[in-house]
């Protein structure tokens, strides 16, 4: 009986590993949230809180998706329980997506925190609610992902904008962003549920890039409860008449400034307390205005209901911004079967249209390449063999059967036509026709022929024998040009094949950067597999070139031994038709 109930306790113990959400998804694959140290190095948990999922030619597989990304579904680590997310971005021709996933609990500490991200049905309807991704606490938030007209509040309050003179850009800190020239701003009236009050808190937050360094503007007005500002370069929050100063702002990229209002007020940086001091702010109603006096680009508003703590400030900017990579990684694409795909396969998923056509024309161009060399291989070998048998035939033969060139008045045709190489003046090629050293003499018998006729016992002149020397040279040009033919292939093959692979190459690594900067994600993954994708056609063209390089090389030593055998036996047989017809 144990023996029976063994393996059956090892399945039921296995089960759970190869769980599988719903049977009509045939993709999935793990979502790492690293809490730890190498992560995010937040300690305490938070909830609710909105994790952004970047998904680009690295990481994911957007052919094994629906064009629109309506098939996408985000599961707890349970594997079980679906999760509210928000596709702000899904373009399955650019490969880039930008998802915001409500995820209930984020442990603090921990390494291996995950969710699935379940795809691969095409006839799944879009289920993304971005209003269940935002719970109560957030009162506004602004992605700027809209085509045009003014920015829309992502929360279940949907807070309308008012007057906005901002300029949409496409390469924000996440997805796309407005952009500011000083005179513009972004006007957000008062709102039921944009109040502030003291027992709760609040905190704003935005990602910005300033165009130049030294500003003195307000990012965020709220009135006298709360103003976000630079004051020259510097991160400065104000309430009342408290103001906290924190440190310079760089120019030359994004970065998060966050504020918190409560018994304090404190001052982020990238998710990094920068200043705090103690405030008294009275409840009130918001009206919001952005920008005023700023030149640069703003990316992400959020406003909440609650003082945050640093730990959830720091996950947000560490999620959100270029180390995001750190903190969110997606892992390799599981089938339903539960196998996961290879490194390599990641990569060849990765390769775009352009870096396909590339290795389309360099598969073209090996295919060729294999043809010809395979084919002079088998012709040079089939030559030397046969040139090796000629040459044995040839030196058996006695000076005086060559003199012999006529079987009806000469007595000696019985002695001739019994030779092998007699044989085959007469009409039976069977066996040399291989044989480059056979045509040359063929050649050389056809002008012997032709000046001595019928007669026996005519010399050849000089001149005659240069004609015959002539002759024999042009047949062995005309048999070099034949054994050299197509060898021209392999050549394009070595020196364009690594040309046409750099081409892929520079053209992938273009548009690998192009998403870059469209996206505003600079880490390692999103970079490196784009470029590893791109590298593969500079692989593909060193696996044209190196064989052709190889198999040209070697048939070219056969080419030219053979052309040397055959420059060896003009000489040879011409001196041996100059004894025999000359005196």
């Amino acid at each position: 009986m144990i023996r029976f109930l063994f393996p059956l306790l090892l399945m039921l113990a296995a089960a759970p590993a190869h769980a599988w959400w719903n049977g009509d998804w045939s993709a999935r694959k793990a979502i790492t949230i690293n809490t730890a140290d190498s992560g995010a190095a937040v300690k305490e948990a938070q909830a609710n809180v909105p994790v952004l999922i970047r998904l680009h030619t690295g990481n994911f597989d957007f052919l094994s998706a629906n064009p629109n990304g309506s098939d996408l579904r985000f599961v707890a680590g349970d594997d079980k329980t679906p999760l509210n997310f928000q596709i702000e971005k899904f373009d399955s021709t650019a490969e880039q997506a930008l998802i915001w996933v409500q995820v209930p609990k984020v442990e603090g500490g921990k390494d291996k925190q995950q969710v699935w991200l379940y795809y691969g049905n095409e006839g799944a309807p879009a289920v993304g609610d971005g209003k269940a991704v935002y719970d109560p606490s957030f009162m506004l938030v602004q992605h700027y992902a809209e085509a045009s007209g003014a920015p829309q509040d992502s929360t279940a309050a949907a807070i309308p904008s008012g007057a906005f003179n901002g300029t949409r850009t496409p390469g924000g800190a996440i997805g796309g962003a407005v952009k500011f020239d000083g005179t513009q701003t972004l006007d957000i009236p008062a709102a039921p549920k944009l109040v502030y009050g003291a027992a709760g808190g609040m905190t704003v937050s935005l990602w910005i890039k300033p165009d130049t360094a030294g500003q003195t503007v307000e990012l965020l007005h709220a009135g006298q409860t709360l103003t976000l500002a630079l004051e020259g370069g510097k991160l400065v929050a104000r309430s009342g008449s408290v103001t906290v100063t924190g440190p310079d702002v760089s120019a030359t990229g994004w970065s998060q400034v966050s504020a918190t209002l409560s018994d304090k007020l404190r001052v982020y940086l990238n998710g990094a307390m920068a200043g705090e001091a103690e405030v008294v702010a009275s409840d009130a109603a918001l009206e919001l205005k952005l920008g005023a006096g700023f030149k640069g680009e703003i990316d992400e508003l959020e406003v909440s209901n609650v003082a945050r703590s640093a730990d959830w400030l720091r996950l947000a900017a560490m999620t959100q911004g270029p180390d995001s990579d750190k903190v969110v990684q997606a892992g390799e694409e599981e089938s339903e079967g539960g196998g996961d795909a290879s490194y390599f396969g990641v990569i060849l998923k990765s390769v775009t249209l352009d870096g396909w056509v590339v290795i389309a024309v360099l598969m073209v161009m090996l295919g060729i390449s294999v043809l010809v060399m395979a084919s002079k291989a088998l012709l040079v070998s089939r030559i030397t063999r046969a040139n090796k048998e000629f040459l044995e035939a040839f030196h058996d033969l006695k000076a005086q059967d060559t003199a012999r060139l006529d079987a009806d008045d000469d007595p000696a045709d019985a002695d001739l036509k019994g030779s092998g190489m007699a044989e085959i003046l007469f009409g039976h090629h069977d066996h040399h026709q291989n044989s480059t050293l056979y045509r040359i003499y063929h050649a050389g018998i056809q002008q012997v022929k032709n000046r001595m006729g019928k007669r026996a016992g005519v010399e050849l002149s000089p001149q005659a024998l240069d004609v015959v020397k002539a002759s024999l040279d042009a047949t062995v040009v005309r048999e070099n040009q034949k054994l050299n033919s197509l060898m021209v292939l392999l050549t394009i093959a070595i020196s364009g094949g690594p040309f046409l692979g750099l081409l892929g190459t520079v053209v992938g690594v273009m548009i690998t950067f192009a998403a870059i900067a469209a996206t505003g994600d600079v880490n390692v993954a999103a970079i490196a597999p784009g470029i590893a994708a791109a590298l593969v056609a500079t692989v593909a063209g060193l696996a044209v070139a190196i064989p052709a390089l190889f198999g040209y090389n070697y048939l070219g030593s056969r080419i030219k031994a053979i052309s040397a055998d055959m420059h060896v036996f003009v000489d040879e047989y011409i001196a041996r038709i100059a004894e025999t017809y000359s005196r």
